[in-house]
């Protein structure tokens, strides 16, 4: 248990259950910053991975509302336990295949895509399920990802930035910074047509 964690964004990445599919704590504090969440908004987490971006939007405050989307049943199982764990057991977990798996879930006020951002049939779908002036955040690792990022850009603007971080590692008998994977993100706002 960890009853001392800060409610802002930026827990410690092994205070959830995860595989190695997580948005790590500076991506995601950055993450949830773009996301900009809001008192009793609603965010859908698509390809959720661990939940760690549900959950800690959830943690914002007791009307947030987040809905997180998983295909694979065992990351499914460990997003529950972490989101008990972390005090926000009220996180609606969806298990399946995005877009099918959608039935009659709120209208979300952000969207974060973590997972399979090059696919166009999600993308599309989130697009034009997020409410006007909801905010979309995707992060891409992958050149395929980031080359779709780019298009989306070009065609619905926003801002694209690079998010480069190092950590202090040992380098032979010294340290040094170590770079981490670089991640692309893509923010947007959905203005009225």
């Amino acid at each position: 248990h960890y009853p001392t964690l800060s409610r802002y964004a930026g827990l410690p990445d092994d205070a959830f259950k995860h595989d190695g599919q997580i948005t790590k704590r500076d991506i995601r504090a950055i993450t949830l910053s773009a996301l900009n969440p809001v008192t009793a908004g609603c965010l859908w987490d698509v390809g959720a991975g661990s939940g760690s971006v549900s959950i800690e939007w959830m943690r914002f405050g007791p009307r947030m509302k987040a809905i997180a989307f998983e295909k694979d049943p065992e990351r499914v199982r460990k997003i529950r336990i972490t989101a008990t764990r972390l005090g926000v057991p009220r996180l609606e977990v969806v298990e399946g295949i995005f877009p099918a798996s959608l039935k009659n879930q709120s209208a979300p006020d952000a969207i974060f895509i973590g997972g399979d951002v090059q696919n166009e049939t999600i993308f599309e779908c989130c697009w034009n399920e997020l409410k006007p002036h909801g905010r979309l955040v995707c992060n891409a690792v992958t050149l395929d990802g980031e080359a779709k990022l780019q298009q989306r850009y070009g065609r619905f603007g926003g801002e694209l930035l690079r998010i480069a971080i190092s950590h202090v590692d040992n380098i032979g008998t010294t340290e040094g910074f170590r770079p981490n994977i670089g991640v692309t993100q893509w923010r947007v706002t959905k203005h009225d047509k």
